[in-house]
């Protein structure tokens, strides 16, 4: 269950940290990336501190699961990912609170982390030296994905063009 500590300051100073921090395990579970039957998910174990009104400030932690969407963003060129939260699980709670948190939880992974780029178009680029009719540019323009079992696929577009 919640803890929740009192603090005479917090009205005067706002001393409560509202921070969600990132731990290896909670509740036997690790923080983790899995490739598995078509998706990325990602296990996060957090702990954290909340203030809301009249209360005062309550320390958590728990699990979130969340999915990694992976797509192709042309203007950056590159293959980014999104964590998105499903579904919070805090310890000790049997899910009382779980739908707030789990929006804080997705907030703070909009703000610190989303998007996640992994990989740039400009760094799959390359030229190719032909004895014959010169140099070919081989640039990179999308790139499609695949999740399988333990492994991510990643086939990169090219487009040709006559290098300078």
């Amino acid at each position: 269950m919640p803890r929740i500590i009192p603090n005479p300051k917090s009205q005067i100073q706002n001393a409560c940290n509202e921070v969600i921090r990132l731990q290896r395990e909670r509740d036997g579970v690790k923080t983790s990336v899995r490739f598995r039957d078509g998706r990325i998910s990602a296990p996060i174990a957090f702990m954290g501190s909340y203030n809301p009104p009249l209360i005062g400030c309550v320390d958590f932690a728990g699990v979130a699961e969340t999915n990694i969407e992976l797509e192709f963003d042309r203007q950056r060129r590159a293959l980014v990912g999104r964590a998105k939260v499903l579904n919070v699980n805090l310890s000790g709670t049997g899910g009382i609170g779980g739908s707030l948190l789990a929006r804080i939880v997705q907030n703070s992974i909009d703000k610190k982390i989303n998007p996640i780029e992994i990989l740039q178009a400009e760094k799959v680029s390359f030229v190719v030296p032909i004895q014959t009719a010169g140099n070919l540019r081989m640039k990179a323009i999308g790139v499609k994905h695949e999740v399988a079992n333990g492994f991510l696929n990643v086939r990169v577009v090219y487009e040709f063009q006559k290098a300078e």
